[in-house]
């Protein structure tokens, strides 16, 4: 009997989950695995030599050279070929932070365990919104601040104001889960951090904007206007300019930066 395959840790998603050729499609996705993106990222991007990056997904140098070989392997044909690439899939687990073998002593998902952590009650539902001045925050992955709503028996029992640290992106998922959030409200979001809420186990409620309490009592309602399918991408405007964001269930008709 094989043995079964052993789970690969990836630090966090990519920001971009699907590159499409300028032109004519020439065939079918190429489909590249999370760990195998994230051998390219390691490798490639970092610098890690293969043994380094074995270190970090936590298996074998021979198993991380096979993964690198099928993920080159694979850009190299989308390349020539002209396909569009999606990264999707594979064996992983994302990193928790709290273990010593990263090769950033800056690592931001350890920064977060050591210095943002709240208690939860048994009965508690946490909800975490994108947050600035008041509004709910448009762009998740540049958000500095989340406030945190604790909810019990349909009451908001206490709220708070988390910093995020600096960290973004792929690392505010971890950040959410630390901090044990059951929810998260937000406006525009990418697919990647879409994945990573998902692997934490945080409901995401996207393209919302306006008031954040007053989103949080819709949502405690069951009004929230809010889209299921929400995606994030208008990362050319710059921050707080505001554009049309009709399609993102925005009420106001402007939001800012998605």
């Amino acid at each position: 009997m094989a043995r079964p395959t052993k789970e690969r840790r990836v630090c966090h998603f990519p920001e971009v989950s699907t590159f499409v050729p300028d032109g004519e499609n020439a065939g079918q996705p190429v489909v590249l695995a999370i760990d195998e993106y994230e051998t390219i990222r390691l490798i490639d991007n970092e610098g890690l030599s293969q043994e380094e990056c074995a270190t970090q997904l936590g298996v074998g140098r021979t198993t991380v050279q096979s993964i690198y070989d099928s993920a080159r392997k694979k850009i190299a044909k989308a390349l020539v070929a002209g396909c569009p690439i999606k990264i999707e899939g594979g064996k992983y687990c994302l990193c928790n932070g709290n273990t010593d073998y990263c090769y950033k002593s800056d690592c931001a998902k350890r920064k977060i365990q050591s210095q943002v952590k709240l208690e939860k009650g048994d009965n508690i539902m946490r909800i975490a919104v994108t947050y600035e001045n008041g509004e709910i925050f448009q762009h998740f992955g540049h958000t500095q601040t989340f406030k945190v709503y604790d909810i019990e028996d349909g009451k908001v029992v206490s709220s708070q104001i988390v910093d995020t640290l600096g960290t973004g992106h792929g690392a505010l998922a971890g950040l959410l889960a630390n901090i044990n959030a059951d929810v998260l409200i937000c406006g525009g979001i990418g697919g990647g951090a879409q994945m990573a809420l998902s692997q934490a186990g945080v409901k995401l409620y996207g393209g919302v904007c306006g008031n954040a309490d007053e989103a949080v009592e819709a949502f405690i309602t069951g009004k929230l206007d809010y889209i299921p399918d929400v995606h994030c991408d208008h990362h050319h405007h710059d921050h707080g300019e505001e554009h049309s964001c009709g399609s993102h269930g925005c009420s106001h008709g402007k939001c800012g930066d998605n």
